[in-house]
């Protein structure tokens, strides 16, 4: 199923460094417009063949010009060894809220596999929107994914929303979504359509672990391992102290 990317095609960049490899990779290029190709010098002609006027050749090794990729590109596509990929990435990895979204694919385009920031960096969406072009199958490891389950630090962003919360509290509460703890979800503002065709393209029900509530003042918080609050508002100061560390705020747009 297509996603909606958190960033433009242009920012995309797709990487082949075999023969074959770059033909597949012309066909990525052609499902993401304003994508670029790069390739090894020494196979010009079959990168300009393969994505016209979208191809630039490097020379020198591959490796060096990953963290160019890292700078200047929010997804990378890689026609190459997963293997491989991870060493040529593993130096110059940073954090999953800034790392590029990494994106690696078999030179049979069998299988689309997000490695690398998944949610934040946008490489599930990415890769499902180009096993629909490819007719491939997606390899989804995250857990939330492999379970159908709710992404926390997914929730509501094809919809514009914005969320605050930690590094922690977002890890605290996407284990606690795909441990089954008791998790509270709160809306008080924005879209009730956040589930259905969003985060990640969900199409069952609501996970069984997650209670809804239309107000913060009505959860009991002690019962719940994660609260998950759609709000306008501040965050009361009676209730800080409870929710502290087990709390993510989505922030709706506000509409005149």
């Amino acid at each position: 199923m297509t996603q909606h990317l958190p960033f433009p095609h242009t920012r995309i960049a797709v990487v082949s460094i075999t023969r074959h490899g770059i033909a597949l990779a012309g066909r990525v290029v052609a499902a993401l417009p304003g994508a670029r190709l790069f390739a090894p010098e020494k196979f010009a002609a079959e990168a300009a063949a393969a994505a016209p006027g979208a191809a630039a050749c490097y020379a020198g090794k591959t490796a060096e010009q990953i963290p160019i990729l890292f700078s200047n590109f929010d997804g990378i596509v890689a026609v190459v060894s997963l293997g491989a990929m991870v060493r040529l990435v593993a130096p110059y990895l940073g954090k999953k809220e800034s790392d590029p979204g990494v994106v690696v694919i078999d030179e049979a385009g069998r299988f689309v596999i997000p490695m690398l920031s998944g949610h934040l960096g946008g490489a599930n969406a990415l890769a499902g929107t180009i096993a629909d072009a490819l007719d491939a199958t997606t390899v989804l490891t995250t857990a939330s994914d492999a379970r159908q389950t709710l992404a926390v630090d997914l929730l509501g962003r094809e919809l514009g929303w914005t969320f605050e919360a930690s590094h922690d509290e977002i890890v605290r509460a996407s284990a606690a979504m795909v441990n089954d703890e008791p998790v509270a979800l709160i809306q008080e503002a924005g879209s009730d359509d956040w589930w259905l065709g969003h985060a990640n393209g969900r199409h069952g029900p609501l996970p069984a672990n997650l209670q809804r509530f239309a107000r913060l003042e009505d959860v009991d918080i002690a019962r719940f391992g994660a609260v998950l609050w759609i709000s306008h508002r501040a965050l009361p100061a009676e209730l800080a102290a409870d929710l502290a560390g087990k709390r993510v705020v989505y922030r709706p747009p506000v509409t005149p």
